[in-house]
């Protein structure tokens, strides 16, 4: 190791001590920041249903923080915007805290709020008859979320370990809400990657044929070949550093909506979301919010077996993280929501110390 990067990597721990210190002085302090800006890509997609519950019954606001939230087509969106510097924190998928470490741009997911994915790979019913396997998806035009959104990467993984290249067939995005079902009735594309309650109309009405489906935790393990961390929230490792109180309070009010969830029946959960989100069928969304309440955390941890299935996973189709020096403890910490519940061994304070130790959080790149 250069002497630089020795330099740059006491820098850096000191900043994380710092904010560790800053955390035990002040168990109740205010945030550094009142008003944060949370992106997300596809918040209708009952994938985000945790956020939109901790929204909507004001925990954000309990915590001391005016959360300004942008919606965007897809995750790949979302992240875009937090690196080009116009949100602080992206409520997205797991998977890219391990891509935007192979690009030298690390990213920390601080709180777990899906603990499987809940996407489904369906195909049209016009195309399903001639349907055998993933291998028949070559020459496809398949409906994602967004290109370079996790939705993207389930279908290229299927494809990639069906003996298909990723390019293989064509992807467009159609978003996670009203426009996919309008891309399906339509016949725009050919299959679709996506996630109730749009999954569940589609089938309702005879339009796809589910053929890979993650909603349950067997299903994950068919199609990944392990439990899969799915929604996160997740911060550049600068703003964890320097925003700590903040951070905290994001963990502390989604952690007390995945509670309020998970003590509470999918009638009550459903009356909580905006009515547009059940496009247009309300019995139908509360029996897709039903199926998806298994798919959420209950306490918001992050699972080590599991990240490493994202990360075998990825390295399988994306060339970066195949090539890439992936530490796959360090695109997730358990910290903040350890300090949330306090143990003898000290709970945020002394993950935070060894993170400092081992893994020192370097300034994000701005583009």
């Amino acid at each position: 190791m250069t002497m630089m990067a020795v330099i740059k990597r006491s820098l850096a721990a000191a900043a994380v001590l710092l904010a560790a210190t800053v955390l035990a002085g002040g168990q109740d302090a205010k945030p550094e920041l009142s008003r944060v800006r949370l992106a997300v890509g596809g918040k209708p997609a009952l994938f985000y249903l945790p956020l939109t519950v901790t929204e909507r019954l004001g925990y954000f606001r309990d915590a001391g923080l005016d959360v300004e939230i942008s919606d965007f087509p897809g995750g790949a969106r979302a992240l875009q915007a937090l690196i080009g510097g116009s949100a602080d924190v992206v409520t997205g998928a797991f998977d890219h805290t391990i891509q935007m470490q192979a690009k030298s741009q690390p990213i920390v997911a601080v709180v777990q709020l899906g603990q499987f994915p809940g996407y489904v790979l369906g195909v049209l019913t016009k195309k399903a008859q001639d349907y055998r396997s993933p291998a028949d998806l070559k020459g496809m035009k398949i409906g994602v979320t967004a290109p370079g959104s996790s939705t993207h990467f389930m279908v290229q993984h299927l494809m990639v370990t069906h003996g298909l290249k990723r390019d293989d067939a064509s992807f467009v995005g159609i978003g996670a809400s009203a426009s996919a079902v309008a891309a399906v009735q339509r016949g725009e594309i050919d299959a679709i990657v996506n996630v109730d309650p749009v999954i569940n109309l589609l089938e309702s009405q005879g339009l796809i044929k589910v053929v890979a489906d993650t909603r349950t935790l067997a299903g994950t393990r068919e199609v990944f070949g392990g439990a899969y961390p799915a929604a996160v929230l997740y911060a550049p490792r600068a703003f964890i550093a320097e925003k700590p109180r903040t951070t905290q309070a994001l963990v502390n009010a989604l952690v007390r909506a995945l509670k309020w969830i998970g003590g509470r029946s999918a009638e009550e959960v459903a009356a909580v979301m905006p009515s547009d989100y059940a496009l247009g069928n309300a019995a139908l969304y509360q029996q897709s919010v039903k199926t998806s309440l298994p798919i959420f955390s209950r306490d918001g941890r992050f699972s080590r077996e599991a990240a490493e299935t994202a990360l075998a996973v990825l390295k399988a189709f994306d060339p970066d993280v195949g090539s890439g020096k992936i530490d796959v403890a360090a695109t997730y910490t358990n910290a903040f929501v350890e300090r949330r519940r306090p143990n003898r061994n000290g709970g945020a304070l002394t993950e935070l110390r060894r993170t400092a130790r081992l893994r020192p959080f370097p300034r994000i790149a701005r583009r």
